[in-house]
């Protein structure tokens, strides 16, 4: 039968099926005796697709935690190591339950379209020392009540990521590395998630924070996650600054109100994104302008140029989109909550 479920998978996983396809599949599916291989064969077929078409693991993890719930969650997380049996076991669910929630899955992986497959970044990771530090700087500005002081720790954060970003140049310079700009060579790319409600804002807010540390971000609207292309230290402080902001934005726009409408919401975070954009390029600006060595800028500029090549050789085409804040008094409530704001990854 697994001919039989192979067409009718295909036929579900149609951009046009609907729910009535995916029962019909799952019913094949949980009819066949031989249900677990036929299965562990489908999904193995389906994964290997996606990984060819960009998609890593923790971009379907995110995709379905996305898209899906929890039950498919868990699902995925067991694809290729628990059977189709065992799941239907421990989650207590009927053999055509099952059958279900694995083609749901399936189909929206088969769905998913080509995106640009990432490149290990070069470089290494920040030092461990260093990230301690920074992730320090940023739990206690989080944590303290007082505006001032949370400002100021954020601020020093940030100083910290562009110190080690410009060291990072100065030594790849006077090791004589270079980067070729036909490839890119030298920098990499993350992925990193902007999830729901009021992504479009969230999004800014990651730009926000790429731009300052020497990064490109692409947002890909309809999956849920921006492309952050840059050097691995900065990337590196990218995803622990975005992180951190978020955390505090969150805290700041509910801060004990749960009534506010979802025009206030996505303005404060329209203007919070705004502000932080300008504070951080602040403080990067500062960090440079206290380097005295010559080959700075030089240095600055072929990390640069690297970045630069390696945005336009993953999106050759690009469109700007624009966020229009609606609430006045959310846009201000947001500049103040970025002025208070830290710099760090809340776990």
């Amino acid at each position: 039968m697994e001919d039989t479920f192979a067409a009718a998978f295909a036929h579900a996983a149609h951009s046009g099926a609907g729910a009535d396809d995916v029962d019909a599949a799952a019913s094949v599916l949980a009819a066949d005796g031989d249900r677990d291989a036929v299965a562990a064969r489908c999904a193995e077929r389906v994964v290997g697709e996606c990984g060819r078409r960009g998609w890593r693991p923790a971009d379907l993890a995110r995709i379905v935690r996305r898209e899906l719930g929890p039950l498919h969650q868990r699902l995925a997380a067991g694809l290729g190591t628990q059977p189709l049996s065992g799941f239907a076991k421990a989650e207590r669910l009927t053999g055509f339950a099952a059958a279900t929630a694995y083609v749901e899955l399936l189909c929206l992986y088969a769905r998913l379209p080509p995106i640009p497959a990432l490149g290990t970044p070069g470089g290494g990771a920040a030092p461990h020392k260093m990230l301690t530090r920074i992730r320090a700087l940023l739990a206690k500005a989080e944590s303290t009540g007082y505006p001032d002081e949370a400002e100021a720790l954020s601020a020093k954060a940030q100083h910290l990521m562009a110190r080690h970003s410009i060291d990072a140049a100065l030594l790849a310079a006077s090791h004589g590395d270079h980067v070729d700009p036909g490839d890119g060579s030298g920098a990499g790319a993350r992925r990193i998630a902007v999830e729901r409600p009021y992504e479009g804002a969230k999004a800014l807010l990651l730009d926000a924070v790429a731009e300052a540390n020497r990064c490109r971000s692409v947002w890909s609207s309809e999956l849920g996650f921006s492309t952050v292309v840059g050097h691995a230290p900065d990337l590196d402080a990218v995803e622990l600054l975005y992180t951190s902001l978020l955390v505090q934005a969150d805290r700041a726009l509910h801060g004990g109100r749960t009534s506010r409408s979802r025009d206030f919401r996505e303005s404060f975070l329209i203007a919070y994104a705004s502000r932080i954009r300008v504070r951080l390029a602040d403080a990067t600006a500062q960090e440079e302008a206290a380097e005295p060595a010559p080959g700075l800028l030089p240095a600055l500029a072929s990390r640069a140029r690297a970045v630069e090549d390696t945005a336009r050789r993953l999106f050759p085409t690009t469109a700007t989109s624009r966020l229009r804040a609606r609430d006045a008094d959310g846009w201000q409530h947001g500049e103040s909550a970025a002025d208070r704001a830290n710099l760090r990854d809340s776990r």
